[in-house]
């Protein structure tokens, strides 16, 4: 029986650091195009979708290739709405519309334009030759934002205090341990960890790391990053 994978593009109209942010543009396509072109050039990906609560990034979305079956409610489009509701209702909704239950869920993040087609097939891969519930990619923490060498400050007496006293110990940055952040270029889950155990962070949840440097855009600076790289 054939592996059945749901490609999700999340994408709500509103955003704190750029206005409809996720139909800005890098290298002359909107984040939506860019991450729409990604998904249906892949044939394991059994529908692609995007779910959005704005016409406007429904109607880009659709140009670009990906379905529409639904508009997000508007109780799933507040700024703190969490992934797995967001992922939950679209699993829940396309089941019900296209009368199957998919294997696998993907998450691509428009706001990681810089991702490849390689990328995506490497998780379809990965997730179902691990023993794992869910894979995240990741990115290197650059050690200049490592919580160690982070600060806080004590605002009525005018100090600056360490976020973790740890810090006070590290005078190299050959001290610190590698930490990673979560890049967004793609997630992959099974159905279980969102539809049973609604969550995205299930116990036996692992990970690729992205060698190359990528975007996350949350501001306007970070946009132009995106536009300067591959």
């Amino acid at each position: 029986m054939e592996t059945k994978f749901l490609a999700i593009v999340p994408a709500r109209g509103g955003s704190q650091g750029i206005k409809l942010k996720n139909l800005q543009k890098v290298h002359g396509k909107s984040l939506v195009a860019l991450a729409a072109e990604i998904c249906t050039s892949i044939p394991e990906i059994t529908h692609s979708i995007v779910s959005t609560d704005h016409n406007q990034i429904l109607i880009e979305a659709k140009e670009h290739g990906l379905e529409a079956p639904f508009l997000r409610p508007p109780e799933l489009s507040g700024h703190l709405v969490s992934d797995i509701e967001v992922l939950y209702h679209a699993v829940q909704s396309c089941e019900e519309i296209y009368k199957l239950t998919y294997d696998f869920i993907l998450m691509l993040q428009p706001t990681s334009p810089n991702r490849l087609r390689s990328d995506v097939l490497e998780i379809i891969q990965e997730i179902q030759a691990r023993k794992c519930d869910a894979i995240w990619t990741l990115s290197e923490t650059d050690s200049k934002e490592h919580p160690l060498k982070q600060l806080k400050l004590d605002i009525n007496q005018r100090k600056i205090l360490y976020y973790d006293e740890r810090g006070k110990d590290i005078i190299a940055r050959q001290m610190l341990s590698k930490l990673y952040h979560r890049n967004g270029i793609a997630y992959a889950f099974s159905r279980k960890a969102i539809m049973e155990d609604r969550t995205i962070y299930p116990e036996n949840t692992s990970y690729i790391i992205t060698k190359r440097h990528v975007a996350n855009i949350d501001t306007p600076i970070d946009l132009k990053i995106a536009n300067l790289l591959d």
